[in-house]
């Protein structure tokens, strides 16, 4: 019979110091824990230093296991430190709109084992996406939204976070902005998408815009949402030239397969714990 194994990811940021690998390692090695992926930078600008470290140990160690023998050095180098269970499965919660694709991705991702995660509610200001929801056999909650009632309906969405224990709110063309309040109490796990062009246009119909300005390159942002409307912390983005030729409606396809592939590698990288924040900033340690 194979032996039973743990798997954790490790995630470790503090100012930079001589010694802190080894004190990590060392100490993971006295467990029996096997490094099986490492990854480490150092941000000269901030003299501030970042670990991601993939461990397998034997079935016996546990979570608790990890933070105990590694306290000593976390005390000694004042290291902020996260550690996953990366045999669990994580928790996603999918909010969006009328515009279903950057949901759609995700769900064939998921259903095709790309993405490691499940999926325990959909939530929609719309009753467009309830159907998927039903074929997906997922929880689907309408929450429509005024001025009235936004304050209501976003605390509806905190309890069901809660609730369900999602680890990640994942904002698929979700078309509300989110208040200060709620981006701020969800800082680190909502990670929205949106088109990027040069020049940046806003409103209705964006690309029928930039298709009226002759742009030559269309794109997509993955973040995290903050308080500052589309500019929290960038995760992953994506370019592509477009030309005259080009209708708006060509544009609209183009930037919607951009949106669902930068939106979809935006949620693995979060999910592998592979996206680190670094002040208005993300280090990205890539698979």
């Amino acid at each position: 019979m194979a032996e039973d194994i743990s798997e954790f990811v490790l995630t470790l940021s503090c100012a930079d110091r001589p010694g802190i690998v080894a004190a990590v390692t060392t100490e993971l090695a006295a467990i029996g824990a096997n490094i099986s992926e490492s990854n480490q930078f150092w941000d000269r600008g901030s003299n501030k230093f970042f670990m991601r470290i993939a461990v397998q140990a034997p079935g016996t160690v546990q979570r608790d296991d990890i933070e105990r023998v590694l306290k000593p050095a976390v005390d000694r180098f004042e290291i902020m430190m996260g550690v996953t269970d990366a045999q669990r499965k994580p928790k996603i919660v999918i909010m969006v709109s009328k515009f279903d694709h950057a949901m759609l991705h995700i769900l064939y991702q998921i259903r095709v084992n790309w993405l490691n995660a499940e999926v325990v509610a959909i939530v929609s200001n719309h009753e467009d996406a309830r159907r998927t929801a039903e074929l997906e056999n997922i929880p689907f909650h309408h929450l429509p939204v005024t001025k009235d009632n936004k304050a209501e309906q976003e605390a509806k969405i905190v309890e069901l976070v809660k609730e369900t224990g999602a680890d990640l709110v994942v904002l698929a063309r979700y078309m509300q902005i989110l208040s200060d309040k709620l981006s701020t109490r969800l800082y680190g796990k909502v990670i929205n998408i949106h088109h990027s062009f040069l020049p940046s246009f806003k409103g209705a119909k964006p690309y029928h815009q930039a298709h009226e300005r002759g742009v030559k390159i269309i794109g997509a942002t993955a973040h995290y949402v903050t308080p500052d409307l589309d500019e929290g912390p960038i995760i992953e983005q994506e370019t592509e030239r477009v030309t005259h030729v080009m209708t708006p409606d060509d544009l609209v396809a183009t930037g919607r397969d951009i949106e669902s592939r930068v939106l979809a590698r935006a949620v693995k990288l979060h999910l592998e714990n592979r996206v680190m924040l670094n002040g208005r900033k993300t280090v990205v340690f890539a698979a």
